[in-house]
């Protein structure tokens, strides 16, 4: 059993749906990247054929995201950009950061005219009130996660890691996503560090929302 206290709600963003949207959907965990074409091309078509108002990204919709200095000609993260740009300009479009793509910043956003979404965000359409976030943060019981997410999510971390040039961060990058499927492997997938309970709980209580939608677990 935990011994940990529940997670305090960190202060969070709140916005009202559209009156006049009649369907919203969420995405994430798609780990987009240039190895995996046939994911990639599941996900453009779904964009494309989507009925939905607003589409909301819950984190992770790429596998790694270095800067979004990235997007230079030819490469994937080019790609990816012009795909979410279209998409954002026939409905609203949302992205909150997740573990693996927490460096998208304003400058892709806005090429892209996507909202970012803070962690958590409150959701409130059509009477319900949903609580939204990626998930890495309520895993409480993954203790080496949360130390490494405290460092990177750091300032100074970031800004010394976008200092770099493109082909260290690749690297350094590669070694981290490495690492981190070496430590999966290692542990099978039922044990997995999940969304702590308690928390996920007093998180709903104090934004008095009945649903929470997450990804990041894989479960």
């Amino acid at each position: 059993m935990a011994s940990h206290l529940p997670l305090t709600l960190p202060p969070f963003y709140e916005f009202e749906a559209d009156a006049t949207w009649r369907c919203i959907e969420f995405i994430s965990d798609l780990h987009l990247s240039e190895a995996q074409p046939r994911t990639t091309a599941a996900w453009v078509e779904y964009l494309e054929h989507s009925q939905a108002d607003a589409i909301y990204i819950l984190g992770d919709l790429f596998e790694v995201w270095i800067g979004d200095d990235a997007r230079q000609p030819g490469r994937f993260e080019t790609q990816a950009a012009v795909v979410l740009a279209n998409a954002a300009s026939q409905r609203a479009m949302g992205f909150m950061a997740g573990n693996r793509d927490f460096l998208v910043g304003s400058a892709l956003l806005g090429a892209c005219g996507m909202v970012g979404l803070p962690d958590p965000t409150l959701l409130s359409a059509w009477g319900e009130r949903v609580l939204l976030t990626h998930g890495d943060a309520l895993c409480l019981d993954d203790l080496a996660y949360q130390d490494f997410r405290r460092l990177v999510r750091s300032e100074a971390w970031r800004r010394d890691f976008l200092a770099q040039p493109l082909a260290v961060r690749e690297s350094q990058a590669r070694q981290m996503r490495d690492a981190s499927e070496a430590g999966k492997r290692r542990v099978p997938a039922a044990n997995w560090a999940d969304v702590d309970t308690a928390s996920a709980v007093a998180w709903m209580h104090a934004t008095a929302s009945r649903t929470m939608v997450h990804g990041h677990t894989h479960r």
